[in-house]
């Protein structure tokens, strides 16, 4: 099995299904599968993915998972009892050949509370698949050199460096072995500047800090559960709020843009919240851009999170850490660099929320090509009502 435990994803995916559970229950929801890599055919490994999500949907919460999760302070106890009697169902999901070219379809559809946790680990079967396949003796001391290199600039940086580090890459690793491996080195040889890991289960089995708050499905989501277009971003911080009091403050800043994010980020939430998070753009732009937006609402940003996680590398994470050194606070979340760096290209493949209730959802991005929607029509009208300019979409 690819996957053998329903904790191998990441946490946010937790923290936001606790979210629908308590507020949006019978949130009907549509994802889709994408892969962004020319060149890439998928489609002689459909049997094999669909015999992983298989094998994912025979899959139920232990007794000791189950224990791990009533002890993050943030998890309530009617979740992790809902978890206890979660299974996920094969009717939801569909694995299909494209007719009459390369690549394949995946699509999910049902109810957000039961298709919520799909995404991580379908990703990570579709890429273990991949590379079992395509890299079948892989380079693994190749991978260990890199990854010692990597290490290596860590621990050259000075006590005066604040400078912490977090594995954000269970989606598009290249094995779950080789996961767990990256998770061991980075404990045992920078164990100061390892701040932790997304993936649930590797946080348990190694004893280290499980981290997410929320992503970018649960803004889109609020397009079509708040009271009007216009006011999803607030309400979803606002209902973020309420389910967690102060917990998890970190704030996904990339939904409509920097723009659209600055204008509803006012004094209230710049107050309530740790922090934000930077998935999309230029990071030194955007980290001015919100140490100046705090300043402008009276807020010490020296105070706050500023947390980097678009595709990082460990030289570009300390430049930044540089740049913004005593004047804010900062944390790196390092993905496929970390967990998929043996040499050969990683496969940039995504599952993105396009429905929810009937209605298309959308995703503004700073960077061109992380646009997601299906609906041309209403990707206008969600830039026209939020002020944004034309970005290319994917």
């Amino acid at each position: 099995m690819i996957i053998d435990s329903m904790l191998d994803t990441d946490l946010y995916k937790f923290t936001m299904m606790q979210v629908v559970l308590h507020h949006f229950p019978g949130a009907q929801v549509e994802y889709l599968f994408r892969c962004r890599t020319g060149g890439v055919d998928l489609a002689p490994h459909a049997d094999e993915i669909r015999a992983g999500i298989v094998d994912l949907c025979r899959l139920r919460f232990r007794e000791d998972e189950l224990a791990y999760l009533r002890g993050l302070r943030f998890m309530k106890s009617d979740f992790v009892d809902f978890l206890g009697l979660f299974q996920f169902n094969e009717k939801y999901i569909q694995v299909k050949r494209v007719a009459d070219q390369p690549g394949i379809e995946i699509s999910i559809r049902g109810p957000w509370l039961h298709t919520i946790l799909y995404e991580i680990p379908v990703l990570a079967i579709v890429s273990e698949v991949y590379f079992r396949r395509t890299q079948p003796r892989p380079e693994l001391a190749e991978g260990r050199r890199r990854l010692e290199a990597k290490i290596g600039l860590v621990r050259e940086l000075g006590p005066e460096q604040i400078f912490k580090v977090s594995d954000f890459g269970t989606r598009r690793r290249f094995s779950r072995a080789w996961h767990e491996e990256i998770i061991g080195a980075l404990k045992r040889d920078m164990p100061e500047r390892f701040a932790g890991t997304s993936n649930v289960w590797l946080a348990m089995k190694h004893g280290v800090t499980p981290l997410g708050t929320m992503a970018h499905e649960y803004m889109q989501a609020c397009q079509a559960l708040g009271p009007r277009l216009r006011d999803s971003q607030i309400f979803a911080f606002d209902v973020w709020a309420k389910e967690y009091r102060g917990d998890l403050g970190i704030a996904v800043a990339d939904t409509y843009g920097t723009d659209a994010f600055l204008r509803d980020f006012d004094l209230y939430f710049c107050k309530l919240f740790d922090g934000a998070r930077h998935d999309s753009g230029d990071p030194f732009e955007w980290g001015e851009r919100m140490i100046e937006h705090y300043r402008r609402n009276r807020v010490d940003p020296r105070t706050k999170t500023l947390i980097f996680s678009d595709q990082l590398t460990v030289p570009i994470a300390i430049e930044i850490a540089r740049r913004f050194q005593g004047r804010a606070l900062t944390s790196f979340g390092i993905g496929t660099n970390l967990t998929n760096d043996l040499g050969y290209e990683p496969i940039n493949i995504v599952i993105k929320m396009t429905e929810c209730n009937g209605q298309p959802v959308a995703k503004v991005s700073d960077a061109p090509g992380k646009t997601v929607s299906k609906d041309p029509g209403y990707l206008a009208y969600l830039r026209q009502v939020f002020g944004l300019e034309k970005a290319e979409t994917r």
